[in-house]
Parts: structure tokens; C-alpha cells; sequence
């Protein structure tokens, strides 16, 4: 066990730390804003000219696409790509369609506008994956994190990855950083059940073999801490820094506003 500290602060001692990646070790944001974008725009050549005003903003509303950014807390940034697929075609019904035409202009849309390179971000194939076609790949780290990943690995803590990406894409942004050789393992969206239900924590800890009370789980998302509450981790901890709005995280529960701020302690 190693003790964890909070801006010097005792937490407590864990065997694993179970990090999301979209969000908290990636900056995603520009790529998630970008296929947002395309998104948007693709979907209105799919409408008559009088219903996209109406269209449009139904969207913006469901993908949190504001003017220059996103909201953390939107589907774009934490939904899987088939729930943004779904939210998508409900749009489409609002302004008309039926369900099977809906669902038929949301999958069209989608395969036209999903990035052909490597992604960034927390979800299925596409979603939290960044770029359009042809554009720039690897999502950023988010600042400091590395550091902070060598020290827990130095110190013998079991590293992880809780992801809505799929595995392809988990394992690409860990190779493309050269974090690889850090994590133990990884839960992605392929796997039964994805995040954020709690069942997937438990899939986790089971492959790492610890207990989920052995555990700390970090995460931009209150899904992600819900989650974690769920499943009985020790600690839940909120990453603030990953977007450019501070995302919405439960009062009750710690959060840190960079990585320097989490250290191993001696």
C-alpha cells in the first residue's frame, strides 16, 4: 500500500489508481470541439432550410457546443459514441423526422464525420477521440501528469486506465506517450459493462487483482466519481484542469486543479 497526499494532506494508502483518460490525462477538448463542429454542420444538410435554426440549437444544446468550447459536462465530452448517436437522432425527431429516418441521417452523419487518425478522447471509436479526417492526432497530456505516473509506478502502485474509448484507442494515446509500460491494464467500451456503471470498476480491479477498497479512482466527470462511489473505491478523486470550463464535480469529494498537487507519500 502507498500512501497517497492531497496538497500535503493524508488521503490514504491504495494499491491502484484508476485514472479516465479524456479529460484527465488527455486535453481533448480541441479535437472533441472540432468533431462537435462537424458533427453540427453535417447534420444540418440533412434538414430543410426553415427547421435548422431550431436544429441547430437542439444540437448545440445536447453536444455542450458553445461558442469556443465545450462543456465538460455535455455529451460530446462524456457520452460514448452511440449515446451521441442517439441523442443526435433524438434531435432529428424534434424537428420532424421518425425514428428509422432519424437514426439512418444520425449514422450517416456519424461515419462521414468520424476522425480517420488517432483520437483523444473518453468514448467509442469516435467520441473523445479529437480530430476530423485528416487532421492532427494525438490528444496532449494534460500538464504534469507524466511525472506524476512515473512516480506511482517508481512506487509500486498498479496503474490504470477506465476509459469510453475503445481499446484501439486506449492503447494508441498510451503507446503514442510512451505510458505503455506504466499501466497494468485497461476497461474500455467494448468491455461488459462499460462506465459508468459501477460494475465496471469491479471487471477492473478483478483484472488488477486488488479490491476496489484498495483503490483510488480519478476522473473529470461526476459520472466518473459516482461510478466510483458505487463500486466502493476508497477514493475518489475530481481532476478540474482538463477543460477549458471547470467541470460540475460533487462538492463533497476532493478534487485537485493540477497534478503537482497529488503526490506519493515517503
Amino acid at each position: 500500500m502507498v500512501e497517497l497526499l492531497l496538497r500535503g494532506q493524508t488521503l490514504g494508502s491504495v494499491e491502484a489508481v484508476l485514472f479516465d483518460k479524456d479529460g484527465t490525462l488527455s486535453l481533448s477538448e480541441p479535437g472533441l470541439l472540432a468533431l462537435s463542429r462537424a458533427r453540427l454542420q453535417a447534420c444540418l444538410e440533412h434538414v430543410p432550410e426553415a427547421s435548422r435554426p431550431q436544429f441547430q440549437n437542439l444540437l448545440e444544446r445536447a453536444y455542450g457546443l458553445e461558442v469556443d468550447r465545450l462543456h465538460p459536462a455535455g455529451t460530446t465530452a462524456v457520452a460514448s459514441r452511440q449515446h451521441n448517436l442517439i441523442s443526435t437522432a433524438t434531435a432529428f425527431c424534434q424537428v420532424g423526422l421518425g425514428w428509422p429516418d432519424a437514426l439512418a441521417h444520425s449514422e450517416a452523419v456519424f461515419a462521414a464525420t468520424d476522425p480517420t487518425t488517432d483520437p483523444g478522447t473518453d468514448r467509442e471509436p469516435i467520441d473523445g477521440q479529437g480530430p476530423r479526417p485528416g487532421e492532427a492526432s494525438l490528444a496532449p497530456l494534460t500538464e504534469g501528469v507524466k511525472p506524476l505516473l512515473q512516480e506511482l509506478h517508481r512506487s509500486g502502485v498498479l496503474l490504470a486506465v477506465i476509459s469510453n474509448d475503445d481499446s484501439e484507442g486506449i492503447h494508441r494515446f498510451l503507446a503514442g506517450h510512451g505510458l505503455s509500460g506504466l499501466f497494468r491494464e485497461i476497461w474500455s467500451a467494448e468491455m461488459d459493462p462499460p462506465k459508468p456503471d459501477p460494475a465496471a470498476v469491479h471487471g477492473l480491479c478483478s483484472r488488477l487483482g486488488v479490491s476496489p477498497s484498495a483503490c483510488a479512482l480519478i476522473g473529470d466527470a461526476s459520472s466518473d466519481l459516482r461510478m466510483a462511489e458505487g463500486a466502493g473505491v476508497a477514493l475518489a478523486l475530481g481532476y478540474s484542469a482538463g477543460w477549458s470550463s471547470r467541470p460540475p464535480l460533487p462538492e463533497h469529494l476532493p478534487c485537485l486543479d493540477h497534478w503537482q498537487e497529488l503526490r506519493v507519500g515517503r
